[in-house]
């Protein structure tokens, strides 16, 4: 027994008990009527003119709805008499290359086949200002020599900066359609002012590119839709933040505000652009967001089969296993950090040979002194929260909640020959 093992053999792994935690399931019903009716706007049918090749702006996420969002646009393009095209819009996601970023949609559903309308991806772009302070703007070339550009994209929080625009159409908008020298050039001076990098790119583009409107949708904490909106250039930012407060009203969260230990089944780009979402984990890759469980100790065990071996988050966990950094793609990894400028969710964490060792390091460093009473709290993934895992020690905590609820008995965690979760 090597000394790892040996240091780790006699710490316990708390009985747990599965718990459900209970957040608001409204969403849109009538998908398509709903769509159609945003779609169905006056400003929009006057801006669409017969015969316009049209961009549609697609993203490197996984939205609720995505390929209806997108096939519904552009059925309502088509039918306006323009002709509509796809063009990833995703910074440097898909290992910065055309193909890596056509594929990226495919995983998503966005085929031409799906959504009726071919897929034109390069990462060739063209530079159209500087701001104020120097900083480039650049737009997608095959975008810019289109009669016009949509933007389709989810509202939601920012896992590294705070403001009344984060994630969303804007954003969008500065860094996605920026492809890889855009997002380095909106990064290029770090996350302290990005609230106000974003929104700056995003105006000039929309200023002097021939954007017609955006789509952006808002998800429950199920990553349901709950909201779609077709906006103008001229509303995206004000009707954007109110998008972005109605969206942080809906996160998701786990119900516990001291965590000694949490463990994460899996990580992946398509779970977040950090991996893991920081304002679920409370663990944030920059000083500037805040939100979230007080965590002391994280491991995290494997990635998403779709992350396609990106580990980018794995740096703001505290450990993880052998099984996961064996299908780590370091290339695909460490080109997030160097366009984002962030490279801590890109560092290896400590990591052990199975679950249960990684498990068990977590706890005997998580600062408490009776390992026995280790507030552990074991979710799939940041974006799976309605069903979690908890320790004995937070069963009180649990039956004093109103939106929690104990639905199993404790049990023992069950670990393969290999020291692995089943």
């Amino acid at each position: 027994m090597g000394i790892i093992q040996d240091l780790l053999k006699d710490i316990p792994v708390p009985k747990m008990a599965k718990v459900k935690q209970n957040f608001s399931t409204a969403k849109v019903e009538d998908f398509d009527a709903v769509l159609q009716a945003e779609l169905d706007k006056d400003y929009i049918r006057k801006t669409v003119k017969p015969g316009m090749e049209i961009a549609v702006a697609v993203g490197s996420r996984g939205l609720d709805r995505l390929v209806d969002l997108t096939a519904g646009t552009v059925e309502f393009l088509q039918d306006l008499g323009a002709k509509p095209f796809i063009v990833p819009c995703m910074g440097s996601h898909g290992g910065a290359t055309d193909e890596g970023q056509k594929a990226v949609l495919e995983h998503l559903g966005i085929t031409k086949e799906s959504v009726h309308a071919e897929i034109r991806s390069s990462m060739e772009v063209i530079k159209i200002g500087e701001l104020d302070n120097g900083l480039p703007v650049y737009i997608d070339k095959i975008s810019s020599q289109a009669d016009g550009i949509v933007v389709i994209n989810r509202v939601k929080p920012h896992t590294a900066f705070r403001g009344p625009v984060e994630s969303g159409i804007m954003k969008m908008i500065s860094i996605g359609l920026g492809k890889q020298k855009g997002a380095e050039a909106c990064h290029q001076l770090g996350f302290k002012h990005m609230h106000e990098f974003v929104p700056e790119m995003a105006k000039m583009i929309m200023d002097k590119m021939p954007i017609l409107f955006a789509v952006a949708s808002v998800e429950n904490a199920f990553d349901k839709v709950v909201k779609i909106e077709a906006l103008a250039p001229a509303e995206v930012e004000e009707r954007e933040t109110e998008l972005q407060k109605m969206a942080k009203k809906l996160l998701p969260k786990i119900y516990f505000d001291q965590i000694d230990v949490l463990v994460i089944d899996k990580i992946g780009k398509n779970i977040s652009g950090d991996g893991m979402d920081p304002n679920i984990t409370g663990r944030y890759p920059t000083p500037y967001p805040h939100g979230g469980p007080d965590v002391t100790k994280m491991v995290v065990l494997d990635l998403t089969d779709q992350t396609e071996g990106n580990a980018n988050g794995v740096g703001t966990s505290d450990f993880t296993t052998q099984r996961l950094v064996d299908k780590m793609d370091r290339d695909t990894t460490y080109a997030n950090g160097l366009t984002s400028t962030v490279v801590r969710p890109t560092h290896i964490s400590t990591t052990l040979p199975d679950d249960r060792q990684g498990i068990q390091a977590a706890i005997k460093t998580c600062n408490i002194l009776d390992f026995t009473k280790v507030k552990m709290v074991r979710i799939k993934n940041t974006l799976e929260l309605s069903e979690i895992e908890v320790s004995e020690a937070l069963i009180k905590d649990v039956n004093e909640n109103s939106n929690t609820e104990q639905i199993s008995n404790l049990y023992e965690l069950e670990f393969n020959n290999d020291g692995n979760l089943f």
